[in-house]
């Protein structure tokens, strides 16, 4: 049983490196499209450009925050994710990092559409309205998830014992 949990903690590394490699590709690409834009002259072109470029470092951000809370949650702390505490604390770590990456996106994809294409304005609304839904579901979920809490004490205190391990100098 030891080595399949092994296995399942090694996979979870993995899969956090792979986000975190994703996120470095991403800035990198965001930051040749921002240069390119700089040295090609500051015009309309080159600010369309750098609202794509603010696009992909938010999509970074998220698979950073992704690669973060894997490791954090499944490879250092190796908690099991059963007590109302820690999925609150792991689902509002995700969810903080996708609505502020949907609302950017959001935002991008309306300079977008107002320079390029205004009928593409109803999918940017859409993508607006969607973040507004998953936030208003968010905060509805952890209202719940803090009754719940109350209700286990116990597992409260037990994931303050388990952040110790990530303690940050």
């Amino acid at each position: 049983m030891k080595s399949i949990v092994r296995a399942f903690r090694l996979a979870h590394g993995l899969m956090a490196l792979l986000f975190a490699c994703s996120a470095l590709m991403l800035i990198t690409i965001a930051a040749r499209m921002g240069w390119l834009a700089f040295i090609g002259g500051l015009d309309r072109s080159a600010a369309q450009t750098i609202i794509e470029a603010v696009g992909l470092l938010a999509a970074a951000v998220v698979a950073l925050q992704i690669a973060e809370t894997i490791f954090e949650e499944e490879v250092v702390r190796n908690a099991d994710i059963s007590a109302p505490t820690r999925i609150r604390r792991f689902l509002s770590r995700f969810f903080v990092v996708v609505v502020v990456a949907l609302a950017i996106e959001g935002l991008v994809a309306t300079f977008k559409a107002i320079h390029e294409d205004p009928a593409q304005l109803l999918y940017a609304a859409i993508i607006l309205v969607a973040t507004a839904a998953l936030l208003a579901a968010w905060a509805y979920f952890v209202r719940l998830n803090r009754y719940a809490e109350e209700l286990e004490p116990e597992a409260m205190a037990e994931a303050k014992r388990e952040d110790t391990k990530l303690k940050r100098p």
